[in-house]
């Protein structure tokens, strides 16, 4: 069985009306010129230069430095002033090893360092406290 298709404009075995394909250099429907194409690309507009990130609008992603959480996280629990020492240690670690690698975290080693000088400033004067307590109690 042969499927027979449509032979002669309007001649639609499935319901619609089936037209001539027009003739090379003609417009594809009657009334319409032909497509002429875009315009040319003019740049971007003066005063915007280009956009950021290469032009796709998303940021690339940089993985977040473990020893900047560590830092902020034990700065911020301070654990007996040990977190403190700790805080501090491990931001210096993840300032370096943020410089070297590229990677996100700045500002929480940065909280990690401020936390951690705040909780060695609060053991300092617990220091001094408990030293002169001590010594007025001797007298």
């Amino acid at each position: 069985m042969t499927h027979p298709g449509p032979q002669q404009p309007g001649d639609d075995p499935y319901g619609g009306t089936w037209q001539q394909p027009p003739a090379p250099g003609q417009p594809p429907y009657a009334g319409q010129p032909p497509y002429a194409g875009q315009p040319p690309y003019a740049g971007y507009p003066p005063g915007y230069g280009q956009p950021p990130y290469g032009g796709y609008g998303y940021p690339v992603h940089r993985p977040t430095n473990g020893m900047a959480v560590a830092s902020m996280v034990l700065g911020i629990l301070w654990i007996y002033w040990i977190g403190s020492i700790l805080a501090l240690v491990f931001g210096y670690m993840a300032k370096k090893q943020i410089r070297e690698r590229g990677e996100s975290g700045g500002g929480m080693a940065t909280a990690g360092i401020v936390l951690g000088w705040i909780g060695i400033g609060f053991l300092a004067l617990v220091i001094i406290f408990a030293v002169a307590s001590s010594s007025s109690s001797e007298f």
